[in-house]
């Protein structure tokens, strides 16, 4: 009977040295994945932030704020890359207390990913709280269109964007104001049916988008690496308690 018992215990441990081996290795590249996606959030925030010209947009459209979540996205990239190659370490080595630590560090990735992503998109699209500050700096260029640099700011938006006035040419006639040359097609002569608060809105929003994407597959990403570390530490608690009876 206690040769069948160290036997069933032995094959009972070796099954689950293999298991924590499975596990540890799958921690280790989802961990590799998050690392990859997480310099990639961080190069196109980046990009986003010093994208030549792209300032001056937000400088003449004074929408600062759409910035806010693109700080916390680039703050979120970097605590990945340095949470993601400690993460590695800890399941290599299946250290139980920095598994307990990652596994901290994960649920705070994870709720900067949603964070930064509601805070980023609330800026950025379509019927945000981007749109009435927009609406606000368009309204006013088209009321001081007649002195400088209001004239030119607005000239460069309608040009640029292919809008016209806030909402549309309608802006213009309530004013009792020509319709501006660059309001209109250089092909057909037309007046541009859209106005540039939803061009503009369109425009930041396309950016956002892929952001946005990049830091929801952080977020999926990091809930499996913490489900993965727990697991991990179940199975070494485990393998401990099997060994002490085993001495």
């Amino acid at each position: 009977m206690d040769s069948r018992k160290i036997d069933t215990r032995g094959e009972s441990a070796a099954r689950l040295a293999r298991n924590i081996a499975c596990v540890k290795y799958t921690l280790f590249c989802f961990n590799i994945v998050a690392w990859l996606c997480g310099l990639g959030l961080f190069a196109f925030t980046i990009w986003i932030r010093v994208e030549p010209g792209f300032e001056e947009w937000i400088r003449i459209l004074d929408v600062y704020s759409y910035y806010i979540g693109v700080y916390i996205l680039i703050a979120l990239a970097v605590f990945v890359l340095v949470v993601s190659f400690l993460g590695c370490c800890a399941a290599l080595v299946e250290h139980g207390l920095g598994l307990m630590i990652f596994t901290i560090l994960q649920i705070i990735c994870f709720l900067l990913a949603i964070f930064g992503t509601a805070i980023l998109l609330e800026h950025s699209t379509y019927e945000s709280r981007i749109q009435p500050m927009i609406r606000h700096t368009m309204n006013r260029l088209i009321m001081y269109s007649e002195h400088e640099p209001q004239r030119t700011m607005l000239r460069m938006v309608q040009e640029s964007v292919a809008c016209c006035g806030s909402e549309g040419p309608n802006d213009y006639l309530n004013l009792r104001q020509p319709l501006p040359i660059e309001c209109r097609d250089t092909v057909t002569g037309h007046a541009f049916a859209n106005g540039c608060v939803d061009e503009l809105t369109w425009y930041l929003e396309d950016k956002s988008i892929w952001a946005a994407a990049m830091a929801m597959s952080l977020a999926m990403i990091h809930v499996i690496n913490a489900v993965l570390a727990i697991v991990l530490m179940q199975a070494l608690r485990r393998e401990e308690q099997i060994m002490y009876r085993r001495n």
